[in-house]
């Protein structure tokens, strides 16, 4: 009798093939559907390529096209890979008393189009890193939830937006100053949003690579701002 991969019973069935010609089968006590016995085991330099190609604007599907791995492999290989990163609270540099934040929002989708994302980051206008991120609608509770997010030691700094309401309600206004593109002072942010869009494109407007559940929408998320960072750390 074959043991389940997962919970080890062996009340199991036959349950077809997949769309690489791998026998699968179905558990009946912890009901997941696995691969029989493994055509093929990738080496952890082959993971690693395959998640440096997912970190350059492709879909899952155009990945799982380029090197025959399906993308729910791609997937779950993702998941456990984003584990063992590091939080973003613990990429980036200490602040300092003269550091200055720039704030934007940036829109997605999730699943459909109707169902819009806001992407809200705080950079710091120093390091360019990423100092806080949350996902959620273009409400002031979302907003909200950035200021909470933020760092302790970034909350004194001087901040810097566009003129949405939300800013001015949910940031100090001793510190924060709602300001136009023509100034300059947010040209670093608006400069990242393109490096986003440009690295993942779940963030294009017309794009057919979208996340269809929340939880791996951020998944993504997090892991470009993580190595952003990271790759910053190195430079600075």
């Amino acid at each position: 009798m074959h043991q389940c991969h997962v919970c080890r019973s062996t009340n199991s069935i036959k349950n077809g093939t997949n769309r690489c010609g791998n026998a699968q089968y179905h558990c009946k006590n912890c009901g997941t559907y696995r691969v029989l016995k493994p055509r093929h085991v990738y080496s952890e330099a082959e993971k690693q390529t395959v998640l440096q190609a997912c970190q350059g604007r492709s879909s899952l599907r155009g990945v799982e096209r380029i090197f025959g791995i399906t993308r729910q492999t791609i997937a779950r290989w993702i998941k456990a890979h984003v584990q063992t990163l590091p939080d973003v609270k613990d990429t980036f540099l200490a602040a300092t008393a003269d550091d200055v934040l720039e704030l934007d929002e940036t829109w997605s989708f999730v699943f459909k189009k109707e169902y819009k994302r806001w992407l809200w980051t705080a950079m710091c206008r120093r390091t360019r890193q990423i100092v806080a991120f949350v996902i959620g609608d273009r409400s002031k509770a979302t907003c909200l939830r950035l200021w909470e997010a933020l760092p302790h030691e970034y909350k004194t700094c001087h901040s810097f937006s566009d003129f949405w309401a939300a800013y001015r309600e949910a940031f100090p206004v001793e510190t924060h100053r709602c300001v136009g593109k023509e100034t300059g002072d947010t040209a670093h942010m608006e400069r990242w949003n393109n490096t986003l869009r440009q690295r993942v494109g779940r963030y294009v407007r017309q794009t057919l690579s979208f996340s269809k559940c929340d939880a791996f929408h951020h998944l993504i998320t997090q892991l470009f701002i993580i190595q952003y960072n990271l790759s910053l750390s190195l430079t600075i």
